[in-house]
């Protein structure tokens, strides 16, 4: 159901590349601490934490989640829009390919690529975007 970008579709590091530390657990604010960030919080609820970080690496969004399951909605509903994800336990880190590539050394986890859906108009998810808040280019 993920568009993982790998061929294995598990964690497997290039050729000559050291594989990344097991994926980190905790708070967001713990995530943000080991990510070397100070996070700007934007979500607060029971489901959902949110903040904005930015480091030397550029910035990112750090998202954790009460479940798996609403772990796997918010990645699936955001793959519509592109983009690179640091996924790890019941978190989510999304930025450009360097920031990501800087995190997945730091917090572990799978990178996962998605390219936009919404160009092509044909909405095969059955019309989900409705829900969808923030659409760019619009």
């Amino acid at each position: 159901m993920l568009g993982a970008c790998d061929a294995g579709g598990g964690e497997q590091p290039a050729a000559g590349a050291s594989a990344s530390p097991s994926p980190a657990t905790g708070t967001l604010e713990q995530l943000a601490a080991k990510a070397g960030c100070e996070p700007d919080v934007q979500t607060d609820a029971e489901e959902i934490r949110q903040a904005n970080c930015a480091t030397g690496d550029g910035k990112y969004v750090l998202a954790t989640f009460a479940t798996d399951r609403g772990q796997r909605e918010w990645i699936n509903e955001a793959n519509d829009y592109g983009g690179s994800y640091l996924v790890g336990r019941r978190w989510v880190a999304v930025g450009d390919d360097k920031a990501v590539e800087a995190l997945r050394g730091r917090l572990g986890g799978a990178v996962e690529t998605a390219s936009p859906h919404h160009q092509g108009g044909t909405g095969g998810d059955g019309g989900s975007e409705e829900g969808h808040q923030g659409h760019h280019g619009s």
